[in-house]
């Protein structure tokens, strides 16, 4: 039986707003190749697994084209967040369903595995099979292991893809105060780049995998009210996405104070702008709810 994850979804609409960012991030030569404005995703297949002897959604298939062939091609994005027996093997079931399908159609079918968690490390990506001098198959997907990337590389990056992943990245012990620091001060970049509800989803992503901690988080907003004292707006409007963990209780200590008198009014004034443009974009009332910590009656009252 599939295993599910609760992180999955979310960085499945990480993956589906910035994927272009995405592509860049991780193979910018595939990048060079693809014109990203003929990017589509394509509604979930249903495709058996012989393997497991059931069938399964596809997580992420899009349509783009690629600028060599001067034609359209299939990608498919499979993240993967557990250990799976013969995963390279599943991976090949699916583009060979793929193939078959789609091959008059598109001329090109490219696979990519992302690897979420530590423990899933130098996973097989090839499936080969020979007999004495001759090789019947050679299959290999692209795979991206997050814990592979050092964080250090990324910091940076404008890339929101970096910044929601930042804490994915390998990390020595002891460095997590460093991390949450840098992808504090990407988003205060990122803020003058991306509308609110693409700060939203990087910030609702990203949260998934820090580990809360009130105290150096509470350090780290003084530490940067004072490199920044030009970004107080934008470092407060950084606390929706703290609030969850229980900030509104003790913000006050550490803060400047003319940071303390907005922090409630601004916080719930940003969180129903943010609402508001998530709405527009086809976000579900929960998905709302949970980007932005209002309750789901109040998402619908905006609705209204």
């Amino acid at each position: 039986m599939e295993k599910s994850n609760p992180h999955d979804e979310a960085f499945k609409k990480l993956l589906q707003t910035f994927f272009a960012e995405f592509i860049a991030l991780f193979f910018p030569e595939l990048d060079k190749q693809l014109d990203h404005r003929h990017t589509r995703f394509l509604m979930q297949e249903q495709l058996v697994d012989i393997i497991g002897g059931e069938s399964r959604m596809l997580d992420l298939l899009l349509e783009t084209r690629f600028k060599t062939l001067d034609a359209y091609i299939l990608i498919h994005l499979e993240p993967q967040s557990y250990k799976q027996k013969d995963f390279h093997e599943r991976m090949f079931i699916y583009f060979s369903r793929l193939f078959e399908r789609h091959r008059k159609e598109h001329k090109l079918i490219i696979p990519i595995a992302v690897f979420t968690e530590p423990h899933t490390v130098n996973e097989p990506d090839t499936l080969i099979m020979s007999i004495p001098g001759h090789i019947i198959l050679n299959f290999q997907f692209l795979k991206v292991e997050l814990y592979s990337n050092h964080w250090r590389r990324f910091v940076d990056s404008d890339n929101p893809v970096a910044a929601a992943l930042l804490a994915k990245m390998g990390y020595n012990k002891g460095e997590e105060r460093e991390i949450r620091f840098a992808y504090l001060r990407m988003m205060l970049k990122l803020r003058h780049k991306l509308d609110d509800a693409r700060i939203a989803l990087i910030m609702s992503v990203a949260d998934l995998y820090f580990v809360p901690d009130q105290k150096q988080d509470e350090a780290l907003l003084y530490e940067l009210t004072k490199q920044f004292p030009e970004e107080g707006e934008a470092i407060m409007e950084l606390m929706p996405a703290w609030k969850r963990w229980g900030y509104e209780e003790g913000i006050e200590k550490g803060i400047e104070k003319g940071i303390e008198k907005g922090i409630e009014k601004g916080t719930e004034d940003t969180q129903v702008k943010i609402a508001r443009k998530l709405l527009d974009k086809g976000f579900s009332l929960e998905e709302i709810g949970e980007m932005t910590d209002l309750p789901v009656e109040e998402v619908r009252k905006l609705v209204k």
